[in-house]
């Protein structure tokens, strides 16, 4: 009887488990969610003068990846020691996927002295006062901004742009920002291997050794109206990588880049008389160094004999390359030959040194 008793307690407990597998019994009981907004993980950080603006991107779902229904409380901390304590800068309430931004006044302290480290965090809070964490690190630099430049103009030269400022504060880098102001064209150019590449709009140009108080720009192009800016720069490394703070930019200077300058003076003449034989004309060849500008049209050719005024012996069209045939030469006659290169301005260069020849008598 006993033994029976066991055997149907045992059964009991098989369908027993057989049972509650079967209807799908749930597992241990999940915790509740703390709905704790993700923290930020894109916060930047921009400085100038005394004004920082941070901006970051609010999240959609909390730490449970559930939908954020409300408002999210952010709370704005500022550090300037490594492991110190970040100090409340400020606090708002933002809705989830919202594009956060703050501006923050630098306070006296951190507004003043030697350029330092300043980290900014974000911290985003639940309607208990909880939170996930600090968002990511924003790095700039405390410290005094750098002064002004003084004296900043600008020249066009052949070679380019050539900016000029009071060389002064030397720990400090140069940036030089140009915008281009003549409207670019919004047809489509047609294919060139030859044609320039269309210019952009604003360019950043770092100058780090400012000791001259100039620098040159050679990429702007002529015919082209610019506008530019400087502005000075203290950049401080900080664990690898390059911290900068900015000080004002100056007033700006306009050049309108016109191409007036004649093109370099042609060099390497050289004149060979060539005695007519079998037939062939008395002539004498010249030949010289091809001008290296892009922007040569072509050369002119002069000739003189002894006091005589120089005259133009090439044809109404410049010469394309850089040879004349000259035939209207006479035998026994001494000549002076001088070359010049034109550009596609029409502007011309000086004279090259002079070539003497004399044409053998025959």
């Amino acid at each position: 009887m006993r033994s029976q008793q066991t055997l149907s307690w045992a059964a009991l407990g098989a369908l027993w488990i057989a049972g509650a597998a079967g209807c799908g019994t749930p597992g241990a009981p999940q915790p509740p969610s703390l709905y704790l907004p993700e923290p930020v993980s894109d916060l930047s950080a921009i400085r100038a003068g005394d004004q920082v603006t941070l901006t970051w991107t609010m999240p959609k779902k909390n730490t449970d990846k559930l939908k954020i229904k409300e408002q999210v409380s952010v709370r704005v901390c500022r550090r300037e020691k490594t492991g110190g304590a970040c100090v409340d800068a400020g606090t708002l309430a933002l809705d989830p996927g919202a594009d956060g931004t703050w501006t923050d006044t630098l306070p006296p302290a951190l507004a003043a002295g030697a350029a330092r480290p300043l980290v900014y965090c974000v911290e985003l809070k639940n309607k208990r006062g909880q939170s996930a964490g600090l968002s990511n690190p924003a790095d700039l630099l405390a410290g005094a901004a750098p002064g002004p430049v003084e004296g900043f103009a600008a020249e066009v030269q052949k070679a380019g742009v050539v900016l000029h400022w009071n060389a002064a504060q030397q720990d400090t880098a140069i940036r030089l920002r140009r915008k281009l102001l003549t409207p670019q064209s919004t047809t489509k150019p047609k294919e060139s291997l030859t044609a320039p590449p269309p210019e952009t709009a604003e360019q950043d140009l770092l100058i780090e050794d400012t000791r001259q108080g100039r620098a040159l720009d050679q990429t702007a192009r002529f015919g082209e109206a610019y506008e530019y800016q400087a502005q000075r720069v203290v950049r401080v490394m900080q664990a690898g990588t390059t911290l900068e703070m900015d000080g004002a930019f100056s007033p700006p200077v306009r050049v309108d880049v016109q191409d007036v300058f004649p093109p370099a003076v042609p060099t390497g003449l050289v004149a060979v008389a060539m005695l007519g034989e079998n037939g062939a004309e008395t002539a004498v060849d010249l030949s010289w160094h091809p001008d290296p500008e892009a922007d040569v049209a072509g050369y002119v050719v002069y000739r003189r004999e002894g006091d005589r005024a120089w005259e133009r012996i090439s044809p109404g069209e410049s010469v394309v390359g850089p040879a004349f045939h000259d035939t209207h030469v006479q035998p026994g006659h001494t000549y002076h030959y001088a070359v010049i290169a034109v550009d596609r301005g029409g502007h011309e260069s000086a004279r090259s040194q002079e070539a003497e020849e004399t044409v053998p008598a025959q």
